[in-house]
């Protein structure tokens, strides 16, 4: 029989709606006490770490998360399933993949609509979920996300609507696999994922995004002591309008890691373009450029990699993912 540990922490999947009409938390999560759903097969340990709607996660929650993984793996755990709300579900789900080693399988789920909504999906999602985190074939997969039957993998996987049950894609790459009847499918090969042991999350990393007309004064404003690491959501493949060059080499001069991505949804950031401002100008001034991942992602990256133990050359080769 399988030990899978389901770890609560709030979100959308543990509310109700109130009279009133809005979602509110409930004061006892509705998925507390499931076990009967896997009968002889699972044996489901069941913890509340935390109840707090998604934009309340902060690192420091995540990183609990991740000592509490850790903890499972010694205690002989066969997988964990977390629960999560939605809008900052991805960015939990990516720190784990980047901190957690691939011993034991981890699944994060979460829902859409509250408990006492027509068409809830939270005890759905919940049971997809630990069925996978219980598969043999999830295991060494990484971290995984379990929505409305398909199987995404952390590192691509993003929130793509503010409502649809169908919300969680992954753009350009599409899921790794899909669950039928509690099986679970794979189609796809996951590349392997550096883990990185990190005991601390210091450091302020900013998170901007590019738009037409922009100037540097944003930069200005950012350029401050406590100022870790940036990362730029650019437009298209890679590329900046001019006016917020100055403002940025005055960063880039202090040897502060700045990482660009592209504000698409799909394809990744390259250095392209050979015009002022452009990807190949960029690159040459010291800009990384993070393949693949969106901005909240590459955030959350350039924070594992500034508290792990590399060294400048280091850092840039991880956060470009070589």
């Amino acid at each position: 029989m399988k030990r899978i540990l389901a770890l609560h922490t709030g979100g959308t999947i543990s509310m109700s709606k109130d009279i009133g009409g809005g979602v509110v938390l409930n004061e006892k999560n509705p998925l507390l006490n499931q076990n009967e759903l896997f009968s002889e097969e699972i044996e489901l340990i069941v913890e509340e770490m935390f109840n707090l709607p998604s934009p309340q996660i902060t690192l420091s929650e995540m990183f609990l998360l991740k000592e509490r993984i850790l903890d499972a793996i010694e205690e002989g755990i066969d997988g964990v399933v977390i629960t999560h709300g939605t809008d900052t579900l991805e960015e939990t789900a990516y720190f784990l993949e980047l901190t957690v080693p691939k011993k034991i399988s981890v699944v994060l789920t979460g829902a859409m609509r509250s408990s006492n909504e027509i068409g809830s999906d939270g005890l759905y999602n919940f049971m997809s979920a630990v069925w996978t985190a219980a598969s043999d074939d999830s295991l060494g997969k990484g971290v995984l996300v379990v929505m409305n039957d398909e199987i995404h993998m952390a590192k691509y996987v993003t929130k793509t609507h503010t409502t649809n049950v169908a919300t969680f894609r992954t753009p350009t790459f599409g899921p790794i696999g899909m669950l039928t009847k509690g099986k679970t499918f794979y189609i796809k090969e996951v590349m392997p994922e550096e883990v990185c042991d990190i005991q601390n999350i210091d450091g302020e990393v900013f998170l901007v995004k590019a738009y037409a007309g922009m100037n540097g004064e944003i930069f200005k404003l950012l350029n401050t002591e406590s100022l870790a690491g940036l990362v730029i959501e650019a437009l298209g493949a890679g590329n900046l309008p001019p006016a917020v060059l100055t403002n940025l080499q005055v960063i880039l001069d202090r040897g502060i890691p700045v990482v660009l991505v592209s504000r698409c949804s799909n394809g990744i950031a390259e250095d392209i373009y050979a015009y002022e401002g452009g990807g190949v100008e960029l690159k040459r001034h010291g800009v990384i450029f993070a393949r693949g991942l969106n901005g909240q992602k590459a955030r959350i990256r350039l924070i594992v990699g500034l508290n792990s133990d590399k060294d400048s050359k280091g850092l840039r080769a991880y956060l470009e993912g070589e």
